[in-house]
C-alpha cells in the first residue's frame, strides 16, 4: 500500500516560515558515504560536487524563501563514529542555510524529550522518524494535532536554547 505520508521535499516546498529538525539518535542507517568516510576518504570541500546533494538544494531554496532552517543533535559523548561524520558533513548544511546546534544527553536531564526524531514545518504539522534499533528507518507518520505539535515544538526550543552551536561544538 502506497504511502500516505508527505514526503520531505513536499512539506518543506510548503513550507512559510519555519522547519525545525530534531534528531536524537546515536546511529542511524549506514550509506556509502559514511562508510567512505570509515575508511579515511575525506571531502574535498572546495570541489562542491562531491558534497552539494539535492537536499542541500532544497534546504538553500527554502532559506531564499524566507523559511528558518534550524537542526537540533541530542548526542551521547563520547560521540559513536556515526555523529562524528555527521558532525563532519554539517559544513554542507551550514552551507545550505541551516542553523545546526549539538546538545550533549548528559545536559538533557531536567528537560522532556520527545520519543522520536522528527521536522515541523511552521509549527502546524510534524513529519516524525522511528527508527529500527539499527538505525534503518521504518516509517514516517504526519501530526497536525495543535496541542502534540506545540509539545513537539516546545521541547525543541528548549533543546535550542541549551544547544551549542555547530561552529562552537567540539566533538568528543
Amino acid at each position: 500500500m502506497p504511502s500516505t505520508v508527505p514526503d520531505f521535499t513536499e512539506l518543506l516546498g510548503a513550507a512559510k516560515h519555519s522547519a525545525v529538525h530534531l534528531e536524537m539518535r546515536d546511529v542511524y542507517y549506514s550509506n556509502p558515504r559514511f562508510e567512505a568516510w570509515q575508511r579515511g576518504e575525506r571531502i574535498d570541500w572546495s570541489d562542491r560536487s562531491q558534497w552539494w546533494s539535492s537536499f542541500h538544494d532544497e534546504i538553500a531554496d527554502a532559506v531564499a524563501r524566507g523559511v528558518h532552517v534550524r537542526r537540533a543533535r541530542v548526542v551521547s559523548e563520547p560521540v559513536t563514529e556515526y555523529i562524528a561524520w555527521e558532525h563532519y558533513i554539517t559544513k554542507a548544511n551550514v552551507a545550505a542555510g541551516e542553523n545546526v546546534r549539538w546538545l550533549p544527553r548528559r545536559n538533557t536531564t531536567d528537560l522532556l524529550l520527545p520519543g522520536n526524531d522528527f521536522w515541523i514545518f511552521d509549527e502546524r504539522v510534524i513529519r516524525a522518524h522511528h527508527f529500527a534499533g539499527n538505525g534503518d528507518i521504518v516509517e514516517h507518520q504526519i501530526h497536525d494535532d495543535p496541542t502534540t505539535v506545540e509539545m513537539c515544538a516546545s521541547a525543541f526550543e528548549r533543546i535550542w536554547e541549551r544547544a551549542i552551536p555547530h561552529d562552537e561544538y567540539e566533538i568528543r
